[in-house]
């Protein structure tokens, strides 16, 4: 049987087809756009059976080209909250996202779709209900407009389909993402660029840096479609922790990592903010009004379809993370 991924050489697809080979899968038709190149490292140690366009997808597989496919993870997706061509956005995250839907109906294979916290803009609740929605931009409604045609059409599925809404997600394989990688990522480029991570000043209510998001690990968000893929659920489900943390937390994480590398010992974030190793910066004008300072999954529903195993910390994730990044190649 083969598993199709689109967005596989992306963040969350590439680890999605890593962990597909550590379960001893190797027949993936690997889905992706590598009109950015330095993409392909991401695969680069994994196994696949087919490498095909994004373009080239879905006459490919309306006319049958891959035999019989027992699922799609359908990862694909522009991510930059900050795209202003809204044609683009709709056409390659919700329209795409539709033709594969329906291709999946009509042939019984279930579906697992990457949607977005970005549905909820400024919550305050971060629960799977209409009430709950508001996008602050195209990439978030173009999420949302797709999670309401699956509601739509959910008493009339022949195959399951599962959405999942990744809050913020940060681990390995992200660094072609640029400005859209993790907030992990970036300090942890700072401090070793600079020896010191930068974050907002107080906004939204929030003290320096006590800004909170709904921090999940790659490898939490791999397991939860690994859960989905092996017990079938139709729905739309939150995929984050459940925890707000500050990005104090993060920032702090990243710093004591980097500083344990040279057997300092862990500091507070009074130390750290003392020594000049963590710096707050004006809240940028081009962010306001477009900005969530705080998201926190409603896990209620995750749980309820059975996803029982624990979620890493900020503090455990990030720690894994940076020093995943410090053990690869410049």
């Amino acid at each position: 049987m083969t598993i199709v991924v689109t967005g596989a050489a992306g963040f969350i697809g590439s680890n999605l087809v890593k962990a597909l080979n550590e379960r001893g899968v190797r027949d993936i038709i690997a889905v992706d756009n590598l009109e950015k190149a330095a993409k392909f490292r991401n695969i680069v140690d994994c196994q696949i059976a087919d490498y095909v366009d994004k373009s080239d997808f879905r006459d490919r597989l309306a006319a049958g080209h891959f035999g019989r496919i027992e699922a799609i993870l359908h990862q694909g997706a522009c991510s930059d909250t900050m795209e202003a061509d809204g044609r683009y956005m709709m056409e390659n995250n919700y329209r795409y996202s539709v033709d594969l839907l329906d291709w999946c109906q009509q042939h019984r294979i279930p579906f697992l779709y990457a949607s977005s916290a970005a549905v909820y803009g400024m919550g305050p609740t971060f629960r799977e209900d209409p009430a709950s929605e508001g996008p602050l931009n195209v990439y978030g409604y173009s999420k949302l407009l797709f999670d309401q045609v699956v509601r739509r059409r959910l008493a009339g599925f022949q195959a399951p389909v599962t959405g999942l809404r990744y809050f913020n997600v940060y681990g390995p394989r992200e660094a072609h993402k640029g400005r859209m990688a993790s907030v992990a990522f970036h300090h942890f480029q700072q401090y070793r660029a600079e020896g010191k991570v930068r974050l907002f000043e107080a906004s939204h209510g929030y003290a320096n840096g006590d800004q909170r998001r709904d921090f999940i690990h790659v490898d939490d968000v791999v397991q939860v479609n690994l859960h989905f893929l092996d017990r079938p659920a139709s729905g739309v489900f939150n995929c984050g922790t459940g925890r707000a943390q500050p990005f104090n937390d993060i920032a702090l994480a990243v710093v004591n990592t980097m500083q344990a590398r040279s057997g300092a010992p862990p500091m507070t974030l009074q130390q750290a903010i003392e020594r000049g190793l963590i710096e707050y910066v004006a809240f940028p004008d081009a962010l306001k009004g477009k900005y969530q300072a705080y998201t926190q999954a409603d896990p209620e529903a995750l749980r309820a379809a059975g996803y029982a195993k624990p979620f890493q910390t900020v503090e455990e994730g990030t720690s894994r993370y940076v020093a995943w990044l410090l053990d690869q190649p410049e």
